[in-house]
């Protein structure tokens, strides 16, 4: 039996996921045994033209993993999706932008003057940017036009499956490896998890009435190990995120953040936790809610965390 061929890429995100395949531990020798990796440029020696060489569809699925962040990862999505026949969006930043995404709360202008012009560490007295091309005695150097707008790997090409996480949990990336080595793979489209469910569904932690009277940052507090987060006043995510990692953070005393995207059904993962809280507020008095409602640091980029790009939102609108 011929063994499965499988594409690995990283386009923009942090790189947790590139590990994150390696976390399945020594189920990595099962693998081996039914698949070969003929692209994975972090680990392996591999050059674009070797990509564009094979046939189309020759692949059989590709994890790719990152946001749509410039025209490179666009060029890769495109090329790896033509090639494979199962394209997965491996991770948060691809199934959603996650972190990357946040920079929708601006434009390229303004991402580029804060990174190279602004921030209190940079030395650049004559405000030089980056170019997509530059001479230099060698020859001309290029690099990949960065785009305005982050988008999800969705937004981009068609995608077969997601595997939320950021990064994936191991028995997540397990349980999408282990249907397509069965090739019991389940309807296109779907997210793979052990759960459809909230992550509140599977956290050991007490819960009681939530009637909340105040917001806390993480240091601001020690919670106690047993209540439910939310109901203490950390703004814990997981009354609005999918579960199937196992409530991990909440049961290390860390409020969940949502980096496994939405529950099944919620268009809007930020809003949804937005209405959530709305519905908890101790108070009928608005000065009080408002006073309240303030105490929340970074309200969009707390909602917003890891689902800016594949919100309603989408991205701010800059004049």
């Amino acid at each position: 039996m011929a063994k499965l061929k499988i594409a690995l890429y990283w386009a923009a995100s942090c790189g947790g996921c590139e590990i994150a395949t390696l976390a399945i531990h020594e189920k990595v020798l099962k693998l081996a045994e039914v698949a070969d990796i003929v692209f994975w440029p972090v680990g392996l020696d591999f050059k674009y033209a070797d990509v564009e060489k094979m046939a189309d569809k020759s692949v059989d699925v590709c994890l790719f993993n990152g946001a749509i962040r410039n025209e490179e990862n666009e060029h890769m999505a495109k090329l790896l999706r033509a090639k494979s026949k199962i394209m997965i969006a491996y991770g948060s930043c691809a199934y959603e932008g996650c972190i990357p995404g946040l920079s929708n709360f601006y434009n390229r202008q303004m991402t580029m003057d804060r990174a190279y012009i602004e921030t209190p560490s940079t030395d650049n007295p004559k405000k030089i940017l980056p170019q997509t091309k530059f001479k230099v005695p060698e020859g001309e150097l290029e690099l990949p036009e960065l785009y305005d707008t982050v988008k999800t790997l969705g937004q981009t090409v068609d995608v077969d499956y997601i595997v939320p996480g950021c990064p994936p949990e191991e028995k997540t990336t397990w349980l999408a490896l282990e249907a397509l080595i069965s090739g019991k793979l389940p309807p296109k489209g779907t997210v793979i998890s052990h759960s459809i469910k909230a992550v509140c569904d599977e956290c050991p932690r007490k819960k009681e009435e939530k009637k909340i009277k105040k917001f806390y940052r993480a240091y601001e507090m020690i919670p106690e190990p047993e209540k439910c987060l939310l109901e203490q006043g950390l703004l814990c995510y997981g009354i609005a995120t999918r579960g199937g990692c196992g409530a991990l953070c909440p049961q290390a005393n860390m409020r969940c953040t949502g980096c496994y995207g939405p529950v099944e059904g919620v268009i809007d993962q930020g809003a949804h936790f937005l209405s959530a809280l709305s519905s908890i507020i101790d108070s009928n008095e608005p000065e009080e809610i408002q006073k309240i409602v303030d105490e929340i640091p970074d309200p969009a980029g707390t909602f917003y965390r890891y689902s800016l790009p594949d919100s309603l939102l989408r991205r701010a609108i800059i004049k």
